[in-house]
């Protein structure tokens, strides 16, 4: 039996654009010869729709716009599995529960319910969903098919060391040939490596194929890969999706490895001019995005080529479903800038980028030249230089009755960076562009940032990589482009605000190498400065690190969204208290000396 994995990418809510999606796919993967269709987990509405799962109504259009797929592809000789929402058919428990539907000869013949629900993370599913209880088993054309939705293959007792639930949905499960997981699993760094060893874990354990199919595409702060891939009972690879693009990917259940069938060719070929792909012809958006383009399905990428292709299309699908034709950032010659610059011309195209220049007395002539030279090297057209010197005397002027007796200290370098910050806005505002924040990790971690200043903006494109980690991808960029991108001396010199003589980041803060070791241990790994001394690390270092991390959680409670590509980003998976105590006092976690 041949089937066809549609690994689309849906727009939250809008019920009726996904389903004409889906409607096209299917008729494709039926004009191939395809007896079985799979689409994503919640495909119909979007994932993740969180509160708009609250209005009755949404829910009730949802339903009835499955209905609708069901009848529009009921003369096609293919059935369909596809995510959705459903009310809850118990009289307890929540409203709703997130569903696999089955679909064919124009009925629902089928619905499964998830059966654990997430609520780590970015995942906050039991406020929503009740639990379903029991496995479904579908058959079609022979083939004995167990459905599951996303969470439900990640509790393998075999696999994990420590289950996060005490059941497992495939142990004790019915006689199955072939396990669908269909998936809207957001992506982070490697985390396909951890997928594939997963379902071949579970393909070997349960001697079945396994066929997982995963959104693609970003919804706001999430940011969704794909790569969905089909599994013998060995465990081996037999057929992937691509990666950060849709795809239809042709699997034949009945078939060895390397045997490809002649109409997967005609597949890719559809797909190459399927007007739901990245629009070549789209008038607001670049003719090439190089890095976006067809990528062969094979081996997976490296981290430097995933966060980069991650975060060119959390930029691109930001823009492309908030209907923006244009950004916005301040270019400070910096490196952090400069990498924001890059990924958003990739993503939009260098005509629809606005860059803006904005020194200060205290800006270096070499920053003016870096950010000069980034925006020739991008092919940026629209460079703007508003100096901010007479708006910083106004202020000083302003403020001058108010301040007297009183040294100048970070009030006054704050004002320069609030002054960038309305310019900023002004020029988004009147222009109707998105306004890039160009803010790292690192710095976000521990409040070295300005809020209202250089926090103003709707996206944080690089607030989830570490400082040290941005100058790692400027520099594979450069590589992989095959020319300077990013200007030489961006990359070279000391990192500097630049907002009194001769400062550097260093002045404030430990060397950046020391720093992202820190919060790494410290946001990821979840250590307390005892463990840290026992690596190597000042533990009195650690501890003014984390006081600065503790300090900075209400600026980062009104951040812009970050775009997500590690475990543990802020947003809404950060879920901290902003007045609290410090867990790492004196008194915590101490040292016994031997």
């Amino acid at each position: 039996m041949l089937c066809a994995l549609i690994q689309l990418n849906p727009k939250v809510g809008d019920i009726s654009l996904n389903c004409q999606k889906l409607e096209d796919s299917v008729k494709l993967a039926a004009s191939l010869g395809a007896s079985l269709a799979i689409a994503p987990e919640m495909a119909i509405i979007g994932y993740p729709p969180r509160d708009l799962l609250l209005y009755e109504f949404f829910i009730q259009e949802a339903t009835q716009a499955a209905t609708r797929l069901a009848a529009s592809i009921a003369h096609l000789d293919i059935a369909l599995i596809v995510g959705s929402v459903a009310f809850n058919p118990k009289r307890y428990g929540r409203q709703l529960q997130n569903v696999a539907l089955v679909m064919e000869k124009g009925e629902i013949k089928a619905k499964y319910a998830k059966r654990l629900l997430p609520t780590y993370d970015v995942f906050d599913e039991a406020r929503y969903f009740e639990p379903g209880q029991e496995p479904v088993v579908y058959n079609r054309l022979g083939f004995r098919i167990a459905l599951t939705i996303c969470e439900d293959v990640w509790n393998d007792f075999l696999y994990w060391p420590y289950p996060l639930y005490n059941r497992d949905p495939l142990a004790n499960h019915p006689p199955y040939d072939v396990l669908v997981n269909i998936s809207a699993s957001p992506f982070a760094v490697s985390k396909q490596d951890l997928r594939e060893d997963m379902m071949c874990s579970q393909a070997r354990h349960h001697r079945v194929q396994t066929l997982y199919v995963n959104q693609v595409g970003a919804n706001d702060e999430l940011i969704f890969d794909g790569r969905s891939f089909q599994t013998d009972p060995t465990g081996k690879i037999l057929e992937r999706g691509g990666a950060f693009r849709e795809d239809l990917v042709l699997c034949d259940l009945g078939r060895g490895p390397g045997q490809v069938p002649e109409s997967e060719e005609k597949a890719k070929k559809f797909y190459s001019r399927n007007p739901f792909m990245f629009e070549e012809k789209d008038q607001f958006y670049p003719k090439c995005l190089d890095l976006l383009k067809e990528n062969p399905p094979g081996p997976n990428l490296n981290p430097d080529q995933e966060i980069y292709k991650a975060l060119t299309l959390g930029v691109y699908d930001y823009c492309k479903k908030n209907d923006l034709k244009s950004v916005v950032l301040g270019l400070s010659g910096g490196i952090d800038s400069a990498l924001t610059a890059a990924i958003a011309a990739e993503a939009v195209g260098p005509q629809n980028v606005t860059g803006i220049l904005m020194p200060s007395p205290y800006s270096s002539q070499h920053s003016l030249d870096d950010a000069k030279e980034l925006c020739q090297n991008l092919g940026i057209p629209s460079v703007r230089v508003l100096s901010i010197e007479k708006a910083m005397l106004a202020f000083s002027d302003i403020l001058a009755e108010t301040f007297k007796g009183l040294r100048e200290d970070t009030t006054e370098e704050n004002i320069q960076a609030r002054i960038r910050g309305v310019l900023l806005m002004a020029v988004a505002n009147k222009f109707g562009s998105l306004l890039l924040t160009t803010g790292n990790k690192s710095e976000i971690a521990v409040g070295y940032c300005t809020i209202y200043g250089d926090m103003c903006g709707a996206l944080a494109v690089i607030g989830d990589l570490y400082k040290t980690e941005v100058f790692r991808l400027a520099k594979w960029l450069n590589q992989a482009k095959g020319r300077i991108i990013i200007p030489e001396n961006t990359i070279a010199k000391p990192p500097s605000a630049e907002l009194k003589p001769n400062q550097t980041d260093q002045d404030s803060l430990p060397p950046y190498e020391e720093l992202d070791e820190i919060l790494k241990f410290l946001l990821e790994d979840r250590e307390g400065p005892g463990t840290l001394e026992k690596r190597g690390i000042d533990v009195s270092v650690v501890r003014k690190v984390a006081n600065l991390v503790r300090l900075g959680e209400y600026k980062r409670r009104q951040a812009a969204p970050v775009l997500k590509v590690s475990n543990q980003a802020f947003g809404v998976g950060w879920r901290m208290p902003i007045t609290c105590a410090s867990v790492f006092s004196a008194r915590d976690n101490k040292i016994v000396k031997k």
